[in-house]
């Protein structure tokens, strides 16, 4: 592992990851351990496209997106432990286990997303997510990634 920083703003985590607007999740990556631990940031808002249609009239922030915000959180510590910042590496999801939903979270909550390590390494990792809106509990999982070096090589 290298030394890493501590804090991701957005143009160091567009430099880890390789989303963007409109799946690009996270707005900010706070408390990061190299391979240990990471708590993202994602400031919810009305303008997010997925709320057109979940649902209208009532927009609630759909489940999948969440852990895919878990995702992106744990892809950037990933990047920012292997000194893959700017490499062009993707992580992809291998599974997902466990996935509980406690709340709803809505435009104008502020998602705070902590990623565990559980396993990790070289090419596969694996991690315990809890994401919080307020201190009270909107969805755990535990899920699995893979680290392709080798995908921003051409």
């Amino acid at each position: 592992m290298v030394d890493v920083p501590s804090t991701a703003d957005i143009q160091l985590i567009q430099e880890c990851i390789p989303h963007r607007y409109p799946f690009l999740l996270v707005d900010r990556v706070e408390d990061i351990r190299a391979g240990e631990f990471a708590r993202g940031i994602k400031m919810v808002t009305m303008n997010e496209p997925h709320f057109q249609g979940h649902f209208p009239g009532l927009p609630i922030m759909p489940g999948v997106t969440i852990i895919e915000a878990m995702a992106q959180t744990s892809a950037v510590m990933v990047s920012l432990s292997l000194d893959l910042v700017g490499s062009g590496a993707v992580v992809y999801f291998m599974g997902i286990d466990s996935a509980k939903f406690r709340r709803k979270v809505v435009p104008g909550d502020k998602l705070e997303l902590e990623v565990t390590t559980i396993r990790g390494g070289a090419k596969v990792w694996k991690f315990d997510g809890v994401a919080k809106v307020d201190g009270e509990v909107a969805c755990t999982a535990t899920f699995m990634a893979m680290i392709d070096v080798t995908a921003g090589k051409g």
